[in-house]
């Protein structure tokens, strides 16, 4: 009985060093008070975009989960308003696979809320695919969805300002590569599912810089977060091969999903970073992107390509 309690002694001290000497959590830091405010968290049943409907509804703000499943979006807010005591926190449906669905939510959100502060685009997938629209899925629901969303919500985020859009992009961008002619479809190669999520993310980042640009004289400012390395469900569609060892690297080294949330709120909440427009975050503070995602002919290209593909 003594070695086995010694042993589990040893595991448990093991665990502890690797578990919080390898990873680098981010503090929880006080909010301001959002009574009166009106946000929309997309993929905000599950994961960081759960923890920050969350932390979002406790400062006061109208939350509004735009998710997928009914199910699991309904539960999200039941959850949120029970835990916070906030009752003004909704799903409504979207699917960012579907065009359809991204302006049927549009124009039901336009018509019952009005009022909105703040754009979280967090929703997001890894897994490989053709959407309803003929695009590659990691495109359409990390990028081209929220592209389209964000574009039929700019003038109540004007009207409503100071707005914020808060996109959750990754460090992944640095190995994103856009080819404005072909947009959408589906790279080539033994990993194409990793190179369409790279390039996803790297769409992310130069959405965010160039809407900045255009929303320069308007009081809608505009943020590319890199929320670190999180253990959420993204990587669930992995190989069955490869799952293993991103289980092992999450266990080690990934976030909660609650400290990721950090980066995204300070850009969502925190004053005075109207200067910092179009920036790309981590929890360090605003860094600079890899050099694909300071090319500003990139993003000007990636912008009209995208208004072509949503039919903007």
């Amino acid at each position: 009985m003594g070695w086995a309690l010694l042993g589990a002694g040893l595991l448990l001290a093991l665990y502890t060093l690797l578990r919080h000497g390898l990873r680098r959590a981010p503090r929880a830091r006080p909010r301001p008070a959002l009574r009166g405010r009106t946000a929309i968290v997309t993929g905000g049943s599950s994961g960081i975009g759960a923890a920050t409907a969350l932390e979002l509804a406790r400062c006061g703000a109208r939350v509004i989960l735009a998710t997928r499943n009914a199910l699991r979006g309904e539960a999200a807010a039941s959850r949120i308003r029970t835990e916070t005591g906030n009752e003004e926190v909704l799903f409504m449906h979207l699917d960012l696979a579907s065009l359809r669905s991204v302006r049927a939510f549009a124009s039901t959100f336009l018509s019952q809320e009005p009022h909105l502060h703040l754009l979280i685009n967090n929703a997001g997938v890894s897994a490989g695919g053709t959407t309803e629209d003929g695009f590659s899925l990691p495109f359409q629901v990390n990028h081209l969805g929220h592209f389209l969303l964000t574009q039929l919500l700019l003038e109540r985020l004007r009207r409503c300002g100071p707005s914020r859009v808060v996109i959750v992009a990754s460090s992944a961008h640095c190995a994103g590569r856009l080819c404005p002619s072909a947009l959408g479809r589906p790279p080539r190669g033994p990993f194409s599912a990793f190179q369409d999520y790279c390039d996803s993310k790297l769409a992310n980042v130069l959405h965010a810089r160039e809407l900045a640009t255009r929303e320069q004289d308007t009081r809608v400012t505009c943020y590319a977060v890199h929320p670190g390395f999180v253990d959420t469900g993204l990587f669930r569609h992995a190989p069955w091969w490869l799952r293993p060892l991103l289980r092992a690297l999450a266990w080690l080294l990934f976030l909660e999903a609650a400290e990721g949330a950090q980066v995204v709120l300070d850009c969502a909440t925190r004053d005075g970073l109207e200067p910092l427009s179009g920036r790309y975050f981590t929890e360090s503070g605003p860094r600079q992107p890899w050099a694909p995602g300071r090319d500003d002919r990139l993003a000007r290209a990636l912008w009209e390509g995208s208004e072509r593909l949503v039919g903007l």
